[in-house]
């Protein structure tokens, strides 16, 4: 009789413990999903100011800002405005907007 509620214990805890394998997910096998930006975009990676050179010349609103970082690839965005003090260091996940005194972007560069 012990050795049968033993064994019934001990198949019911790996039963248990199976049920928490992360190999048994529907959507792939992670049990985390990736990370999202503010708007529930995903987040980047290397940025690429490339594709979003057409942003010159835009008001930096949240939107445009945004959007910039997810056509970019960037993990972050940062808008830069005339006379603002910024660390120096390069960052390849980043994306640079610099802005005018009235908040449009002038530049767009990756670092």
């Amino acid at each position: 009789m012990r050795i049968l509620a033993a064994t019934l214990a001990t198949t019911t805890v790996v039963l248990l413990a199976s049920g928490c394998s992360s190999t048994n997910m529907p959507w792939g096998g992670s049990a985390t999903p990736s990370p999202t930006g503010p708007t529930g975009a995903p987040l980047g990676g290397t940025c690429n100011a490339q594709p979003v050179q057409g942003l010159v010349g835009q008001n930096s609103t949240a939107k445009v800002v945004e959007d910039a970082r997810v056509r970019s690839g960037a993990h972050l965005a940062r808008i830069l405005r005339p006379g603002q003090m910024v660390t120096k260091e390069f960052d390849a996940q980043r994306l640079n907007l610099y802005v005018d005194e009235a908040g449009r972007i002038t530049t767009v560069q990756c670092g």
